[in-house]
């Protein structure tokens, strides 16, 4: 089984298995695939923008903390948003078919966010490959913030490698 960890902020990275340029692995039902990631004001600001999402619960800590939250939320969608990036950055040319989400627990600025997809099935389809995907994000390591399945087209089982 392939666990795999990507690495995109300056946390302490999870790498649970290396990988030189001379390796090679091909996807298989119960790899998983792993990025870490804090979201930053910055990122929730941003979001906002680009979704045009303003609720103040993103942006205001009073609003927040009104509501029973500890402080600003980080949206749902951005903190799914590590799914698809750790896909197409394991499958150069995928494509993002589906995806099902449940959100559990609020996500911080700032929180420690492991985002992981798990093969789960996997089917050829003419000249590409139809995989199912588990899709689970921590936050710290341990509590599951956000639980759910996705699909995509890939070009290749072949998992790219970074140098």
């Amino acid at each position: 089984m392939l666990i795999r960890s990507l690495h995109c902020s300056k946390l302490p990275s999870l790498s649970l298995r290396s990988f030189t340029s001379a390796t090679l692995h091909v996807l298989k039902p119960g790899d998983v695939l792993r990025k870490v990631r804090a979201f930053t004001e910055e990122d929730v600001l941003q979001y906002s923008k680009v979704s045009c999402d303003y609720n103040p619960l993103h942006t205001d800590s009073a609003a927040a903390k009104d509501v029973g939250f500890e402080g600003p939320l980080v949206h749902g969608m951005l903190v799914a948003s590590i799914f698809p990036h750790i896909i197409s950055s394991n499958f150069p040319g995928a494509v993002y078919v589906s995806q099902s989400l449940t959100f559990k627990f609020p996500v911080y600025i700032g929180d420690q966010i492991i985002g992981e997809v798990q093969a789960t099935n996997l089917r050829e389809n003419k000249s590409r490959y139809l995989a199912k995907f588990k899709t689970r994000c921590f936050k710290n390591g341990e509590l599951l913030v956000i639980d759910g399945e996705a699909v995509a087209l890939l070009p290749t089982l072949a998992v790219e490698q970074e140098l």
